[in-house]
């Protein structure tokens, strides 16, 4: 019996079936599995605009598989042209929306199995809890990274070449043609933005994860090989409705620090210790942060990918993709099942490594460790979060003086005007979750400093959190947030703050007595936004912490 014979079966559906056959769909279809097929497609995301080619290749597969296929829209938002204004207030809160989005239709219809066509940095986790609450069969599809920008012989990608370009203009560094050549040129086409960043890491974890098909995460967007999979993506799912296939056999405990070990190895953004956790309650599997720590502890780090390094995602592709990375992390993945069928040790042996430079042997990691460190401390007594594998060896022990802002716009306007230095450690706080609302991505102020060459002699704290684009001594998730009372509420300019990311520790450099006397004083601000969709999540959203979930 299929799910969706409750919308098409028996005497009492026959409007049911007068509306569905309005649609177009030919009695011969009535007896096939029912696929929705989510399309995150839109005109104004890089990351997405490809994807009305790739949903008729999952269309052709679902045909060829047997089943009938129903697309519906789900909305996404560019982090990069939402970043540094109030747009980027909807981000993080966008992939509560989208999981609600998905169960919404999924559930009203009634559909056997669903493939959610995504890519960039909300709508990958958001889909992916969809698929943990709804639990009928899922397979992910991922559109795919955007190719290198071209330049003057050098290859260019968004972060690197634009975000921090605008600290190189200040600086002098390069002049108006530079910059309007560096615009036209860093982004290419089609595509996820170019590094390791969060739609990138994103796609990784979902490959790890066994939720989407070998070599989905890093086919380029524009190559006919993303087609191929888009195509047997389709194909496949119809099968896992046949055999009962759901998300919670895949999603287990052990799938997701496969997923976590893959993050730590590739160096991803910290925006998975969001959304990891986000996705794993939907799935029903609980996985604290201290997990991401203990298995970065243990995981080196064998992939140098932009932005703190020089590889791009045609070279990781091309240099074996996932299954590669998996190969090489063979002696500690666990077995799981995926949505190809083949058990994660399968794929590992059957992977090849076709660049030693690329992926790194484990004898010749670039860190011993993983790409993200957990710090906690009397400025972060519930964590923070940190991409270690970003920060330069002289930055990973750093003492500084407390330059205090209450919003991400007073920091980048004091970083323009060239008011921070040498020795200062940028606070940026009434940005998490609940102050922010939506926890606001810094890359602007990050990159702007990295751009300024600042990036080895000042740290940024902040309890927003960063994009995957981002380098240097840069901590965010920092919890309890201000907005809660969290001792980042009372830092003071001219305050010492201690930094050290191999012992996991940020420390505020003030008494207890100190802390706590200002603690007493201390009341929360008014909110920011007071009505509509954002005033709903601040009252409802968890700490960051928790994965900023909706509660």
């Amino acid at each position: 019996m299929l799910r969706s014979d409750i919308i098409k079966k028996g005497l009492e559906r026959v409007p049911h079936r007068t509306l569905l056959y309005a649609t177009g769909i030919p009695r011969s279809e009535m007896e096939k599995p029912f696929i929705g097929v989510a399309t995150s497609f839109t005109d104004i995301i890089p990351g997405h605009i490809g994807m009305r080619d790739l949903e008729r290749f999952i269309e052709k597969g679902i045909h060829a598989g047997g089943g009938y296929p129903f697309f519906f829209g789900i909305p996404g938002i560019c982090d990069g042209i939402a970043m540094g204004h109030s747009g980027m207030h909807y981000s993080l809160p966008s992939r509560e929306l989208i999981a609600d989005m998905v169960e919404t239709v999924a559930e009203a219809h009634q559909f056997d199995g669903l493939v959610l066509l995504t890519n960039c940095d909300k709508i990958t986790p958001g889909m992916l809890m969809a698929a943990g609450r709804i639990n009928i069969p899922t397979i992910i599809v991922t559109a795919g990274p955007m190719h290198s920008g071209h330049l003057k012989g050098k290859r260019l990608s968004l972060v690197n070449d634009t975000f921090e370009a605008v600290g190189k203009y200040k600086k002098g560094m390069i002049n108006d043609k530079e910059l309007q050549s560096l615009e036209m040129c860093a982004c290419p086409g089609a595509g996820s933005c170019q590094g390791m960043y969060t739609a990138n890491t994103m796609a990784c974890v979902t490959e790890a994860l066994g939720m989407s098909l070998p070599y989905c995460a890093t086919a380029l967007a524009i190559d006919s090989e993303k087609r191929r999979i888009a195509f047997e993506s389709g194909r496949r799912i119809v099968e896992l409705v046949k055999k009962n296939i759901t998300p919670r056999k895949i999603m287990t405990r052990k799938a997701f620090e496969n997923a976590i070990m893959v993050d730590m190895a590739l160096g991803g953004s910290t925006n998975t210790v969001l959304h990891i956790p986000a996705i794993a309650r939907e799935a029903g599997v609980k996985l604290p942060l201290e997990v991401f720590d203990e298995i970065s502890r243990k995981t080196p780090h064998i992939a140098n990918m932009l932005p703190g390094g020089v590889h791009y995602m045609e070279d990781l592709h091309h240099a074996g993709g996932i299954p590669a990375v998996l190969k090489r992390l063979r002696k500690d993945i666990n077995n799981c099942s995926t949505v190809s069928g083949l058990r994660t040790h399968r794929i590992a042996e059957q992977a090849e490594i076709y660049d030693e430079e690329v992926i790194r042997p484990l004898n010749r990691a670039h860190h011993p460790e993983g790409g993200i460190a957990i710090l906690r401390g009397n400025l972060a007594s519930d964590g923070a979060v940190v991409k270690q594998s970003a920060v330069s060896e002289k930055m990973m022990c750093f003492e500084g003086t407390a330059r205090v802002f209450d919003s991400e716009e007073a920091a980048m306007k004091a970083i323009l005007a060239g008011k921070i230095k040498p020795g200062d450690v940028v606070v940026i706080r009434y940005e998490g979750p609940k102050g922010g609302p939506g926890m606001r991505e810094m890359l602007s102020p990050t990159a702007t400093i990295a751009g300024m060459g600042l990036s080895e002699s000042v740290a940024l704290i902040t309890d927003g959190r960063f994009s995957g684009g981002t380098r240097g001594p840069c901590i965010g998730h920092i919890s309890p947030e201000a907005m809660e009372g969290g001792s980042i509420a009372i830092v003071k300019d001219g305050d010492r703050i201690r930094i050290d990311i191999p012992s996991r520790s940020i420390e505020l450099l003030v008494s207890e007595d100190e802390i706590k006397e200002r603690l007493s004083g201390w009341s929360p601000p008014e909110p920011k936004i007071k009505k509509g969709y954002l005033a709903r999540y601040a009252r409802m959203v968890s700490s960051a912490a928790s994965g900023a979930v909706m509660e």
